[in-house]
């Protein structure tokens, strides 16, 4: 099944880009560089201009490639707050959906289209009924409110839950996340914010690299 697969392609990543700019044709040169580096799977936040086109140009660009090439990459959309934003994403080429909160109704949508949805949660309240909702992953939100403890705290009682760490995780601590075993982590502004800064984005390419070097490392792939 193609939801299961894509799940399976963001897992074996391990590493997603969370990507937030000014316009679209800044994110596309952001996800580029990032794809370049070795992540391979993209979020392209709601919160940029025109943010529809942005997955457009990438859907179209990486997804119809073979999955082990080095140009193709899984383009998802972040920032989905509600199922409008949602299904509008989904037509737009994105194949994964990720949200700050927990929403029943983006859900309920994503699952209509079969399409893998990680809302934010932060209780284990919250995390229990995104399981009930059908919810494959959990994105862990913001991940600079827990330490990497937390992951085998959860999955103590909830060891099914499938959690993605977003929101300060950064090199630092990328391999203790790992081996607490989430899922995958999400990386943010610490991906871009110096090559914004200094508008060379071949630093987003060394960053990447040197994250997937750390994933693999802790991952011992």
């Amino acid at each position: 099944m193609k939801k299961l697969r894509l799940i399976e392609q963001i897992r074996e990543s391990g590493v997603v880009a969370v990507l937030r700019g000014d316009s679209p044709e800044e994110v596309v040169r952001m996800a580029k560089h990032a794809i370049e580096g070795g992540i391979k799977a993209i979020e392209i936040t709601m919160t940029i201009p025109f943010a529809l086109e942005a997955i457009t140009a990438l859907a179209k660009k990486y997804q119809s490639g073979d999955p082990s090439a080095d140009n193709y990459a899984v383009i998802g959309a972040g920032t989905v707050l509600d199922p409008e934003t949602a299904r509008a994403t989904i037509l737009a080429g994105a194949e994964f959906v990720v949200a700050p909160a927990l929403n029943r109704e983006t859900i309920m949508l994503c699952n209509r289209y079969r399409v893998p949805v990680m809302p934010g949660v932060v209780t284990i309240q919250e995390i229990t009924a995104a399981l009930e909702l059908g919810v494959d992953v959990c994105k862990l939100f913001p991940g600079s409110l827990f330490e990497p403890s937390i992951v085998p705290t959860i999955k103590g009682p909830l060891p099914q839950a499938n959690l993605m760490p977003t929101g300060g995780v950064s090199l630092a601590n990328l391999k203790d996340w790992v081996k607490a075993g989430v899922f995958a982590v999400g990386i943010g502004s610490d991906l871009t914010k110096e090559a914004v800064a200094k508008q060379d984005f071949s630093l987003i390419t060394a960053k990447a690299q040197s994250y997937m070097e750390a994933y693999r490392e802790a991952a011992g792939k």
